[in-house]
């Protein structure tokens, strides 16, 4: 216990000296015999811009390491790990006109599929045709329209280490389709955002079958009094300080037909034939909603999601087991199986915190996750905890959300099956202790 204790202020100390030596930088380079034009400030990236041309094109990279430790305080357990929870390389360009662009983004820390990332090295790799400011067709893979908003903010912006156990419970990350969006004007101050989509329902591209139909998802922004300063709305943390309180409503729903995993993050992960040994395999619905208000350096955030699932449990009769072969077996019925290796269920999360002018904030979270009868969030190991209570202190390095360092506590409040990492019963509290360094280019 002592030395897993020392190992996390010992990690504390080093990255906080390592970011207090960095100071916010920016550099305009000089223009070559072709007219290139090569500019850096940190985090927001290197942009090469060609005037003969037209042609701009920018690269962007991320780095975040963090310390985890975790106590069991009934069973008096104690676990840490240490790791390069993210190391990201982004490539994005556009025409002249900037009617055209791109994006390709990898992930090269060798994500486990946890919080908000897939297994899985390619993260986003999409074209769009973009013909005035109001609307674009997105074709490729990129984020889901339909996840909760903590998913539409980029990860070197989050007010906490990780995303909120709602993420990580309902998300579904990354998907490959054609993607729709737009806006028009709601008032003198006023903007309604709309966006669609039509994608496999498989999560991320990472395998050439599509199982089970397509998904189709829609989703709607309100923001009553203007749109956000500096991208705001993409961004957690109110580094810019709005000068004016800005709020943002939002609505989103899918509907998976034929889904093969648990929550529609992965392909072929769960299949169930019928008599004919063909693919009979169960749809999935989500719908939220949520809140965002900013407003000097306050920052609140509130999502609500709600997901079930329709099981042709009539037309299933074998299961495939993880090693391929074939089971007749469903414990519980068939219905109450399948429902079971699903994420079903309603959850909430609030969070709050504060700015201050000197950069250093305080923030504060509450998720709740109430899980289905049949539901995958029953699982002893890895759920069977309902609710989630969080602490952090932040230090950012500049406006630019370039570098920061972070520390967290969170709270678990465990339900009565939960069961420790070690395999032993608990009934009490899981405590969480974090430590995260960043910095961005």
């Amino acid at each position: 216990m002592k030395s897993n204790v020392f190992c996390f202020f010992q990690v504390t100390a080093i990255a906080f000296a390592a970011l207090a030596s960095i100071q916010s930088s920016s550099a305009q380079l000089p223009i070559d015999a072709n007219g290139l034009v090569d500019a850096y400030e940190r985090g927001e990236g290197v942009v090469f811009h060609n005037r003969a041309t037209g042609y701009s094109l920018q690269f962007r990279g991320l780095a975040q390491f963090t310390s985890e430790t975790r106590h069991f305080s009934e069973t008096d357990e104690w676990t840490t790990r240490f790791r390069a929870r993210r190391i990201r390389m982004r490539w994005a360009g556009a025409s002249s006109s900037q009617k055209f662009r791109y994006r390709v983004q990898y992930e090269l820390s060798n994500p486990d599929g946890d919080g908000d990332d897939v297994s899985g090295m390619l993260m986003d790799a999409w074209c769009a045709y973009q013909p005035n400011n109001r609307f674009r067709i997105t074709f490729g893979q990129r984020s889901a329209i339909s996840d909760n908003l903590e998913l539409r903010m980029g990860s070197n912006s989050l007010q906490f280490v990780e995303r909120s156990r709602l993420t990580s419970a309902f998300g579904t990350i990354r998907e490959f389709g054609a993607f729709a969006e737009g806006r028009v004007r709601a008032g003198s101050t006023g903007w309604l955002k709309l966006a669609g989509s039509v994608v496999t329902g498989d999560g991320a591209a990472e395998n050439i079958r599509n199982h089970g139909g397509l998904k189709y998802e829609g989703r709607l922004l309100w923001l009553p009094l203007g749109l956000f300063r500096s991208f705001g709305e993409f961004r957690q943390v109110d580094l810019v300080r709005e000068v004016q309180p800005k709020i943002m409503l939002g609505a989103y729903g899918s509907l998976n037909q034929g889904m093969s995993s648990r929550r529609g993050r992965t392909s072929g992960d769960i299949l169930y034939l019928d008599a004919n040994l063909e693919e009979a395999l169960p749809d999935y619905w989500k719908v939220g909603a949520d809140l965002l208000f900013k407003f000097k350096g306050f920052t609140f955030l509130g999502e609500y999601i709600m997901t079930d699932a329709n099981v042709p449990y009539n037309e299933i009769k074998q299961r495939v087991r993880n090693n391929g072969t074939l089971s007749e077996t469903f414990e519980g019925g068939v219905d109450a199986y399948v429902r079971g290796r699903m994420m079903l269920g309603t959850a909430f999360n609030l969070q709050a915190g504060y700015c201050f002018t000197n950069l250093w904030s305080i923030d504060v979270r509450y998720t709740r996750l109430n899980a289905s009868e049949n539901s995958f969030l029953n699982n002893p190991t890895f759920y069977a905890r309902s609710a989630y209570q969080d602490l952090g202190i932040s230090k950012y390095f500049g406006r630019d959300y370039g570098a920061k360092l972070q520390l967290g506590v969170m709270r678990t409040q465990a339900d009565p099956a939960a069961i420790t990492t070690a395999g032993n019963a608990f009934g009490g509290s899981e405590w969480t202790f974090r430590v995260l360094s960043q910095f961005s280019i």
